[in-house]
């Protein structure tokens, strides 16, 4: 079995790796290409990669060149995790919507649409290489904003899956609130990428007793906590929303407090730059603890899971995706795509059926997916006025006035990376 990653010299990788080798009976990787540009990083990354092999007794081989056609050549499966523009337009995407009185994020928000307009070209054409060398090849796209990267995908006939790992993440946290094995922890979880609900913990399967009351009486101090929403909206709710909720329930909470304190990216930067230098010691043959710091924890497991699902191993059957709506949630165009549980298999992801949604939440999927319709349409025509409405109609922007002034900020900032501008 041959796996190629797209950005294999993001620092993230040593986290995809390790899941790797200590998974290698569910997804039995003979050989593993790590592709990326950036030379310097990729020879870091990759010896360490070998090394954490090594230790670990796996007997694939890593390969790291920066020549895409050759590395996803023959790849049964293709990952994508890229940042285009690297950490330095992330900076610039957390920064810029606060001058405007919006949340500077590199997903959600004004800056989340910054990163799509510069991605979906540049992943549509990885996709297109992909089609060409290895046309019965998956791709996983972990590349972020993930639900508008995949529905581009999806869009353009690629056999393509996204992963994120906010839901693996709850699923650890939970399993281990009711101790009990992460297997044993079914979610309801349901809504847009970066933009979720768990309306159901279960027990044993889609099927099992739903625990969330219990979790939330029980243990609704610390889950709040980590969401840093109050206890008693959780209460109200009933739910435990995804933490990127706060950017909508907490707007102007968040965008003061983004003002006063260093940007997420500038954070990210430093770690970046430590993990390097650790990446460069020839006696590092494990990923370091700094490394659960920089985010995409549990990724590996995840991206293990879906990989050896679609590759017909032993995959969970499961399994929380990005994939297209197709009538599962009937207030959203099929076409949409969506995050649920999905039966996942050789022929892709499934959506299991999803409870009726509560309208507080469903209202505001439905926005959100008219803004990625939108912003879809700026990324791959381009254009100012394209941008201009999908800015307005972001439930995080909404006014005309901040929605001139976001593109115009948006355009300046990202002149190099839209080809049209």
């Amino acid at each position: 079995m041959k796996l190629t990653v797209v950005g294999g010299g993001s620092t993230y990788t040593p986290e995809l790796i390790d899941g790797f080798a200590r998974l290698r009976d569910t997804l039995p990787v003979e050989e593993l290409v790590l592709v990326d540009p950036a030379a310097d990083r990729l020879e870091l990354v990759g010896g360490l990669a070998r090394r954490i092999f090594a230790r670990q007794g796996h007997g694939g081989r890593v390969v790291t060149t920066s020549d895409l056609d050759a590395a996803v050549d023959g790849a049964d499966a293709v990952l994508l995790q890229l940042r285009v523009g690297g950490q330095a337009a992330r900076q610039q995407d957390e920064t810029w919507p606060l001058e405007c009185g919006c949340v500077g994020q590199e997903t959600t928000g004004a800056g989340g649409l910054a990163k799509a307009l510069r991605t979906v070209p540049v992943v549509l054409d990885i996709a297109e290489r992909v089609r060409r060398a290895s046309p019965d090849a998956w791709i996983i796209d972990f590349t972020n904003p993930v639900g508008i990267v995949t529905r581009a995908l999806l869009q353009a006939g690629h056999r393509a899956v996204g992963l994120c790992n906010v839901a693996i993440g709850l699923q650890r946290r939970f399993a281990a609130l009711l101790g009990v094995a992460p297997a044993d922890v079914h979610l309801d979880h349901v809504g847009l990428n970066h933009l979720t609900w768990e309306t159901g913990v279960r027990l044993g399967g889609p099927e099992g007793e739903d625990v969330l009351p219990r979790l939330l009486a029980g243990h609704g101090e610390g889950i709040a906590a980590d969401l840093r929403l109050p206890r008693p909206l959780l209460d109200r709710l009933g739910v435990v929303p995804s933490y990127y909720l706060r950017y909508y329930y907490a707007h102007d909470e968040v965008v003061d407090e983004l003002r006063t304190k260093p940007s997420r990216a500038a954070e990210v930067a430093e770690m970046e730059r430590q993990l390097l230098e650790m990446y460069g010691d020839p006696a590092l043959d494990e990923k370091p603890e700094l490394l659960a710091r920089r985010g995409g924890a549990y990724y590996s497991e995840a991206a293990v899971d879906l990989a050896a699902a679609l590759l017909g191993g032993s995959g969970s059957p499961y399994q929380v995706v990005n994939t297209l709506n197709r009538g599962t949630l009937p207030f959203l165009p099929d076409d949409a795509v969506i995050e649920v549980p999905a039966a996942v298999g050789g022929k892709g992801a499934s959506p299991l059926p999803v409870a009726e949604v509560d309208p507080l939440y469903a209202g505001l999927m439905a926005h959100v997916t008219a803004y990625e319709d939108l912003a879809l349409d700026a990324a791959l025509r381009g254009g100012r006025e394209r941008v201009f409405r999908a800015l307005l109609a972001h439930p995080l922007v909404g006014q005309y006035a901040y929605a001139e002034q976001l593109t115009d900020r948006l355009v300046a900032h990202n002149r190099e990376h839209l080809a049209w501008a």
